[in-house]
Formats: structure tokens, C-alpha cells, sequence
């Protein structure tokens, strides 16, 4: 029986980060629950040969029966590259991964961890080492790749997925710093020069590791490496590979990782690399590419999940339907009323169901709903619950009562949450629509499937990392390689000229 200790702030939305979260299958063709076949690639010049779709870890959690039957799932299918980091639910993730990989050849398997990031159990060891040239962001988000924080990082990640060697070391976004100036007038050309001294110091450093054979290969992950030439905080891969070459000319800076998708395409179509792109100048110079967030694209700062939650052109639910949801809460609730005189949730004799009924509807998203839901639902929903616990306790019909509306309200939260996002559908609708009209081939796949088809074959992109919690997800994502070629280039391209051109509804 649930309990209020067991009733935390998202304990309804544990889900709604996942790549693939909501998506609806029955429609589309059938996704053949059997091996994938051999397309592996060679991740730039490392001689490392990876399945095209990767399984990012950044939400799972050591401990989580679906999450870890998820990796296994994917690894027996034959899929081959893990991607995690340090900081991934405060090293969890990198825990459940080396329990997973302990049952696997070695040899099969390519790890890809990152470092820089200083939260949770980082923070504490920053606060009690005094590490050098740590950028200070913001309360409780520190950032730092000094090879002094580097070296415990590595060590830690080791310890954690049991392994001698890591095949793949990144530095975690060290735009930080970058990111921190622009925060005091920007950063001036003195500081883009520290923060590729900075760089350049680390890779010395990873360059040792390797030579130790701590390390096979090293690179970066940024989230700007798609950015214009012309915004302060963009990271570029043709410095970044000047610095590594400025060390030593068989270095061995051979990966970097950047977001893409539908809506952030700049790693194809930004010329920001001495006139090419991140993927023409990393495929020139044999650097290997790694791609996340294929399926979750930030636009005109909303989060759209690029997939499908109901059939394709399905009315979403509408008010009559959210108050079916809530009925059974509004039922419960006047039934405290009634026998206890109780103020409900809102005060007076307007409950929680009440509440919902006004908050709901305007809510644009199941993000949105997230964002919301624990400052504005369950913070005030528990002081509540509090102080009707200390007026009421004694009586054995608020105990009564309290147990069964706790066991109500979490699978309402989840209710909520699918009736929110079946209403995003029209969103992806209208991306299907676009991703026809720039070239790709009319079909009765899902939109999720479609859009991992277009990064899997844009030319020197090698992997695309996918979050793949649910054994679900992990069928519809590891067959994509073997969908029908199209010309990625191009859609992508007619694909962002739609969005300069017209405008695109977003709920």
C-alpha cells in the first residue's frame, strides 16, 4: 500500500525524459522482436566498430529492473556501443552499466564515459579537494576539467563499471566556461583563448591515460559544436583538433559528441569549421561522431519529443475526457467533506479535482505539467495532507480516508500525464507532415523511427545515441539502420528552410 513517504514530488513522471516516452506502436509496422543484422561502422579512425544506434544511459538507474532489462535487450540484439557519464544520476547510471557489461565479452562492447560536470557526490569531493579552475555556474552545478578533477573522474568511473579500460573518454561540456562569461558581458577573445588552453591542458593530461592504457581514445561532448560561427559560445572541433595536434601528431582526439535532430541540425548544416561542418570537417579529419538527443528537440525554447503518442491524426482528448479522469479524485474528495467537515486541498470545499480542472487545459505539454506539477501540485498538496494529519489523526475515518486517497492520486498523476501528451500528437503531426513535404519517403513508420532514419544516414555521422528505458523502446530504435536509405542532406536542409519560412504550431 503506498504511503506519503512513498509519494515524491515526480514520482508521477518518472518517464517523461525518455527518448522514446509515449510512443505509440500499434499502427506502424511491426517491429520483429529478433537480432539485429551486422551494420557496423568504424568510429572514425579508431579502428572501434559500432552499431549505428547507441544506447544512451542518461536516465538509468542502478537498481531499476526495466532499465537494466533494457540494456541487456540491446546488447543481445547485438547493438554494441554504451554511452554514460559521470554525473548520470550521480553515477548510477555508470554502476548499472558495469553490472550489465560484466556478463558480456569485453571485447564486444565499446564504453563511452564523460567527465566535468560537479554535482551531487562531485560537489562534495570539489568542496572538500579545492580543485583548480572549477567554473562556479550556479548553486549546486559546478564544472571543472583540471587534470586533477580529471584523474579522480576517471578513477571513480572505472570503479564503478568494474572495468580496466575505457574505450571512449570525453570532456562533458566544457563550454561551461564559456557559457559562465556570457553571463558577464559575454566572453571577451582572451577568454575563448583560456578555454582552449584549458582544453588543450586536459588533452596533455588524457594523452597520459592513454600511454597508461587507462583510456583507448579521447574527444569532446558539447552541446555547441552545431552553433554559428558567430555565437561567443561556440565550440569549435577544427580548434579543438589544432590543440591536439599541437601536442603530439599521433594524439589520439578521435570522437566528439554533439546533439541532433529534425529541428537542431547545425553539426549537418552550419559551415562553422574553416567552411565545412562539424560532420564534413570530422569526417575529413577521421574523427568519429556520436550524436544525442535524436528524438528530443529543443524549439522556440519548448521541448518537442519526436514521436507518437496515438494514431497519427487521432483527436486529441478534450475537456469532457480530463473530467472523466478526475471524476473519481472529485468523488473521494467529498467524501472528506462530508463526513469530517474537512477544508479540501484548495480550501473551503474546492478540492484538488477542481484545481486540475483549471491548471490541466492550459498546460501546453506533459513537460510543461512537470515543470509545474511539484511546486504548484504536490508541494502544496503535502502541507495539506500535513495539517489535515494533525487536526484529523485520531479519527480512524481520516485514516481511512488518507490511505485511500493516496493510492489514488499517483496513478491520476499518471492519467494526467498520458492525457497531456496524447494532445501533443497534433505536434507530431505536423512534423510527419514537414518531414514528407522535405523528401523523405511516405511510409506507415513512426515518427520516431523516421527520425533516428535521417541522422543514421547522414554521411560521417557514426553512431546516434538514443535513451532506451524500456524494453519497448529498444525494438523500435535498434531496427532503424536497416530501414530503407534516404537522403538525410537534403531533408534536412528543406527540412530547416520550412522552419525559416513558415511557421511551425507547437500545441
Amino acid at each position: 500500500m503506498a504511503t506519503l513517504d512513498s509519494f515524491p514530488p515526480h514520482s508521477m513522471l518518472n518517464e517523461t525524459t525518455d527518448e522514446h516516452s509515449g510512443c505509440y506502436h500499434g499502427f506502424f509496422s511491426r517491429v520483429e522482436d529478433t537480432l539485429i543484422t551486422n551494420v557496423l561502422r568504424t568510429l572514425g579512425t579508431t579502428g572501434l566498430a559500432c552499431y549505428p544506434v547507441g544506447f544512451g544511459c542518461y536516465r538509468i538507474n542502478h537498481g531499476n529492473e526495466q532499465h537494466e532489462a533494457a540494456l541487456r535487450s540491446y546488447l543481445d540484439r547485438g547493438g554494441n556501443l554504451i554511452d554514460t557519464s559521470a554525473n548520470y544520476t550521480d553515477g548510477l547510471s555508470e554502476t548499472l552499466a558495469g553490472y550489465v557489461l560484466k556478463d558480456y565479452p569485453r571485447e564486444r562492447t565499446i564504453v563511452v564515459t564523460k567527465g566535468g560536470y560537479i554535482q551531487g557526490q562531485n560537489m562534495a569531493l570539489a568542496q572538500k579537494h579545492d580543485f583548480p579552475e572549477v567554473v562556479r555556474y550556479q548553486e549546486g552545478l559546478w564544472h571543472c576539467i583540471h587534470p586533477e578533477f580529471l584523474q579522480t573522474q576517471i578513477q571513480l568511473s572505472l570503479d564503478r563499471m568494474q572495468l580496466k579500460k575505457i574505450d571512449v573518454y570525453l570532456l562533458h561540456n566544457p563550454e561551461y566556461f564559456l557559457t559562465e562569461k556570457e553571463h558577464h558581458a559575454g566572453p571577451a577573445p582572451a577568454d575563448h583563448e583560456e578555454f582552449y588552453r584549458r582544453v588543450r591542458e586536459a588533452f596533455r593530461f588524457l594523452e597520459t591515460q592513454v600511454d597508461a592504457g587507462i583510456i583507448g581514445w579521447y574527444g569532446v561532448s558539447s552541446n555547441n559544436f552545431g552553433m554559428p560561427s558567430s555565437e561567443p559560445a561556440m565550440t569549435s572541433v577544427s580548434r579543438c583538433i589544432e590543440e591536439a595536434r599541437g601536442l603530439q601528431s599521433g594524439h589520439h582526439f578521435r570522437v566528439v559528441q554533439l546533439p541532433m535532430n529534425l529541428f537542431e541540425s547545425g553539426g549537418a548544416l552550419e559551415k562553422n569549421n574553416a567552411g565545412r561542418t562539424a560532420l564534413e570537417f570530422c569526417d575529413r579529419e577521421g574523427i568519429g561522431v556520436l550524436v544525442n538527443r535524436p528524438l528530443n528537440a529543443f524549439y522556440n525554447h519548448r521541448l518537442i519529443r519526436l514521436a507518437d503518442f496515438v494514431k497519427p491524426g487521432q483527436q486529441p482528448p478534450g475537456v469532457e475526457a480530463l473530467k472523466e479522469i478526475l471524476k473519481p479524485l472529485h468523488d473521494i474528495e467529498q467524501r472528506l467533506h462530508t463526513e469530517l467537515q474537512a477544508p479540501l486541498a484548495a480550501g473551503g470545499n474546492k478540492g484538488l479535482a477542481a484545481t486540475l480542472e483549471e491548471i490541466v487545459p492550459e498546460l501546453q505539454s506533459a513537460s510543461h505539467w512537470e515543470s509545474v506539477a511539484g511546486q504548484h501540485v504536490i508541494r502544496p498538496l503535502h502541507s495539506w495532507l500535513a495539517q489535515c494529519q494533525q487536526r484529523y489523526g485520531r479519527d480512524m475515518r481520516w485514516q481511512a480516508w488518507r490511505q485511500d486517497f493516496i493510492k489514488m492520486v499517483n496513478p491520476l498523476f499518471e492519467d494526467i500525464t498520458r492525457h497531456l501528451t496524447s494532445g501533443e500528437q497534433r505536434t507530431s503531426d505536423e512534423v510527419r507532415a514537414r518531414l514528407f513535404e522535405a523528401g523523405y519517403p511516405r511510409c506507415n513508420e513512426s515518427l520516431s523511427r523516421m527520425a533516428m532514419n535521417v541522422l543514421v544516414h547522414l554521411p560521417g555521422l557514426n553512431c546516434v545515441l538514443n535513451g532506451m528505458r524500456r524494453l519497448k523502446y529498444v525494438a523500435d530504435a535498434v531496427g532503424v539502420p536497416e530501414l530503407p536509405p534516404v537522403d538525410a542532406l537534403t531533408i534536412l536542409q528543406n527540412f530547416r528552410r520550412s522552419l525559416e519560412t513558415s511557421c511551425f504550431v507547437t500545441g
